[in-house]
Parts: C-alpha cells; sequence; structure tokens
C-alpha cells in the first residue's frame, strides 16, 4: 500500500518523471521496433513490404482497441479505487479484467481469421499488396490473447504505481522482437511471415513476464481466482470507462482504412507505401507522448479520487508542457531531414523518397500542438469522465479527420489527403483546450471549498479543545 500512497505524497512534478519516463522509454522502444522492422522489410522484401504492413495494421488496431477498452478502463477503476484506500475492489476489478481480455481475444481470433481477405481489402490491399498483407496478418492475428493481454495488464503495473516493470515488460518485448525480426526478415529471409512470427514471440514474452509477477504477488495487487467469476455490473463500468480509449484506437482502424482507400485511390500503391513510413515516423513522436499521458493518468486518478484537486491540477500542468516540449522537438526534426528519414526505410526508391518527404513536411506541420490535445482528452479518462475523452479523443481521429478525408482530395488530389491531418490537428486541439479550461476552473472551485470545509474542521477542533481545557479548570 505504501507504494500507491505515494501517489497521493510525492512531489507532483516528480512523479510525474518518475511515472512518466518508464513509460516513454517503453513506448519509444515499441516505436523504434516498428521503424526497425520497417526497414528490415523495406530494405529486404522492398515497398510493397511496407505497403502489406501498413493496410494490415488498421486490423491490428483493432486488437489494440478491445486491449485498450478493457485494459485502461478498468486502470482508471484500479487507480481511483487505490485512491479510495479499496484494495480488495482493485483486485476484483483486474480479475475481471483478465477474464474479459481473454475472452475478447478468442472472439477477435475466429472473427480474423474467418473473414480475412475481405477486411484487408476493407482496408485498402490492392490485388498486389494482398499477398503480403495476408501472410503478414494471418499469423498475428494467431497471438492476438498474448498481445492483449501484453498490452492490457501492463497498465496495471502503472495504476499499483510500478512503472519501472511496466517500462521493463514492454523493453523485454520490444528488444526481442527487434532481434527476431532481423534474424527472421535479414538472415533467414522469411520475408513477410517472419516478421509475424517474432511480433508473436516478442508479445509471449512479454505476456508471460506479467502474467508472474500478478499471479505471484510480486506487487500491491495480486491475481486471485475467486476475482475472475465475472460480474455484470463490474464489466460494464470496465467497459464504459474504457470506451474513450476504445474509440479513439478503433476511430484510428476506421481512418486507416479510410485513408489507404483514398490514398490508392488517388496515388496508387506508392502512395500507401510512403504514408506508411510517415506515419511509422510520427510514432516516433507520438509515442512519447502517449507515455507523458499513461504516465500522468493514475497520478491524476489517485489524487482525484483522494479529493486532492490541488495536486490534479499540477500534475495536468506539468504533463502539458512535457508533451509539448515532446511535440516541438518532433517537429524540428522533421523540418531539418524529411528525406533522409524517408531513405532510411528503402534508400533505393527514389519515387518513395520524394513522395515520402514532402508527405512528411506537410502531415506532421501543426504536430507542435499535438501534446495540448492528447493530454487534455486524457485527462478527462483519469478523473473518470470517458465520454468527455471519447469525444475530444474522437474530434481528432474522426469527427474532423474523416470529414476532410473526403473533401479536401476533392479540390487538392493526392495533397488535399496530406492536408487533413493539420486540420485536423488544429480544430481538435482548439475544441481540447475550451473543456479543459472549463474543467480545471470546475477543480479550482472543488479545492477551494476543501480548504474552507477544512479551515472550518480545524476551528471546530480548537474550540472542542478550549472547552476541554475550561472543564479540567473548573473541575481542578
Amino acid at each position: 500500500m505504501e507504494r500507491s500512497k505515494k501517489l497521493g505524497t510525492e512531489n507532483p512534478g516528480k512523479l510525474l518523471l518518475m511515472f512518466s519516463i518508464p513509460a516513454i522509454v517503453g513506448l519509444l522502444v515499441q516505436a523504434f521496433y516498428n521503424v526497425v522492422s520497417r526497414v528490415f522489410i523495406g530494405n529486404t522484401v522492398g515497398s510493397l513490404g511496407i505497403a502489406g504492413i501498413t493496410v494490415a495494421f488498421p486490423a491490428m488496431m483493432i486488437q489494440i482497441a478491445f486491449g485498450a477498452m478493457v485494459g485502461m478502463g478498468a486502470t482508471t477503476l484500479v487507480s481511483i479505487r487505490l485512491g479510495q484506500g479499496r484494495k480488495e475492489e482493485a483486485e476484483k476489478v483486474m480479475g475481471n479484467a483478465v477474464v474479459l481480455l481473454v475472452i475478447t481475444s478468442l472472439l477477435i481470433t475466429a472473427f480474423g481469421l474467418t473473414f480475412m481477405e475481405p477486411i484487408l481489402r476493407l482496408f485498402g490491399a490492392s490485388d498486389t499488396i494482398l499477398p503480403y498483407a495476408k501472410d503478414y496478418l494471418e499469423i498475428v492475428i494467431l497471438g492476438t490473447v498474448l498481445a492483449l493481454l501484453s498490452f492490457g495488464m501492463n497498465n496495471f503495473l502503472r495504476a499499483e504505481g510500478n512503472p519501472n516493470k511496466a517500462m521493463a515488460t514492454m523493453l523485454i518485448g520490444s528488444f526481442c522482437n527487434i532481434i527476431l525480426t532481423f534474424l527472421f526478415v535479414s538472415v533467414f529471409h522469411w520475408g513477410m511471415k517472419g516478421a509475424a512470427w517474432a511480433t508473436i514471440i516478442s508479445w509471449s514474452v512479454s505476456a508471460t513476464w506479467i502474467i508472474t509477477h500478478f499471479a505471484l504477488g510480486k506487487g500491491e495487487l495480486k491475481i486471485r481466482r475467486k476475482n475472475f467469476r465475472l460480474k455484470l455490473g463490474l464489466v460494464t463500468t470496465i467497459m464504459f470507462m474504457g470506451m474513450s480509449p476504445f474509440s479513439l484506437q478503433f476511430a484510428q482502424s476506421v481512418l486507416g482504412g479510410l485513408l489507404n482507400n483514398s490514398l490508392k485511390h488517388y496515388g496508387g500503391d506508392l502512395a500507401i507505401s510512403g504514408m506508411g513510413v510517415v506515419m511509422t515516423l510520427m510514432s516516433l513522436i507520438v509515442m512519447p507522448i502517449i507515455g507523458v499521458n499513461g504516465g500522468a493518468q493514475p497520478v491524476i486518478g489517485y489524487n482525484f479520487g483522494a479529493r486532492k484537486y490541488d495536486r490534479v491540477m499540477q500534475v495536468l500542468k506539468y504533463a502539458l508542457m512535457t508533451a509539448s516540449a515532446i511535440a516541438v522537438f518532433g517537429f524540428v526534426i522533421t523540418r531539418i531531414y524529411p528525406s533522409q528519414l524517408i531513405a532510411l526505410f528503402n534508400s533505393q526508391d527514389a519515387e518513395l523518397i520524394a513522395f515520402g518527404s514532402r508527405a512528411l513536411r506537410i502531415f506532421v506541420v501543426a504536430i507542435p500542438i499535438i501534446g495540448l490535445q492528447m493530454v487534455g482528452a486524457g485527462f478527462f479518462q483519469a478523473i473518470g469522465k470517458p465520454v468527455h475523452s471519447m469525444l475530444l479523443s474522437l474530434s481528432r481521429q474522426a469527427l474532423v479527420f474523416i470529414p476532410c478525408l473526403f473533401i479536401l482530395p476533392r479540390f487538392y488530389g493526392l495533397d488535399g489527403i496530406l492536408y487533413t491531418g493539420p486540420v485536423a490537428d488544429i480544430v481538435s486541439t482548439i475544441i481540447t483546450v475550451t473543456w479543459l479550461i472549463m474543467e480545471v476552473r470546475d477543480l479550482k472551485r472543488k479545492h477551494q471549498e476543501n480548504l474552507v470545509q477544512g479551515e472550518a474542521a480545524n476551528d471546530a477542533g480548537q474550540g472542542s479543545s478550549q472547552v476541554g481545557k475550561s472543564v479540567l479548570a473548573i473541575k481542578s
């Protein structure tokens, strides 16, 4: 219990660093893996291999969406319950979440294997790209249960105040993935199937590591068989709390499919490959911001549950500043080295480099403000307002991006697709900042009320003390 209590007593800035740095490191390594794997694929299989992974990725995002719904929804509840000092209820939440992750995984696997080709066609696979995407996704979908357990349960480590082990989980899986991808793709020349098997094996390593931690009770929370019995009310609450991250990830999947189809229509297979590279590079900027967001959420959730609203606002401020600094740094790098970054993935394909570098310059031009939007949306998730968080997340991923994706290319062709990125970033950030300002005002009001109540309680205590002293004086 001491570890989680630090969430309510330690310096807020120190806590944010303590929780965010491990998450940033872990997610950066994962993003680095995405870069490295596509570099291996691009320089061995070619640009069509990159396009194959790009088309398969929206289907994989559906995996992540369900893992986020259960894992992050349960984590919000766990953080709040620990903040309220209700550890047994926190463990019940975790036990139900584990069962939900397994059941969801089996359903996704069955559906994915049954409708593999229609799914890939839906997400933009052409006749040329389809064989590459199918070779990859057919194997990856078999590891869904490992992916969801690894991703979903990793959030519980941060909720119990164990961010370093959460980082270790991601590091172990990602390093394993990088080494195996190099061996299977570059050394053994297994192509797309080699990259897929490397991914599944790394998921199994991460899942084993994290399940062992909770099963053996190495942390504050423990997996107990009695908590595996699903409770309808708890399941409903977990899913409700997780609707925001689920909607975000699912929207990204839909968006990815629409984007691929639009790219196929206006630019062909080359455009899909180029934007696949751009999105991979963009993950190097977004992943650290997600790490800051993930690091802030358990701290915010705990202090919100403990009614320490001043600390909630402090953590939010530091998170917004850190995320914005990361976004600005990423923006500068993409301005200076666009061609060199694209060439890493296939130095021999001049057309890919030309399109990719232009796409990178345009698509991420508004990235400096994205930290405000992502942390702002995550803040509402942390304080138990998933509907607000979902709407704010969707404002960027779907509500603005998708209409622009249908409208702008009609006037500007392929460039119109690239303009959708900055337009969505700007509009969604304006909406998020507006809602965030109103919520912070409400937190300030609650904080003032707490101060007034505390002063009244102190005055009452002092009055009782004076009465006690007077009675003693009379008796003497």
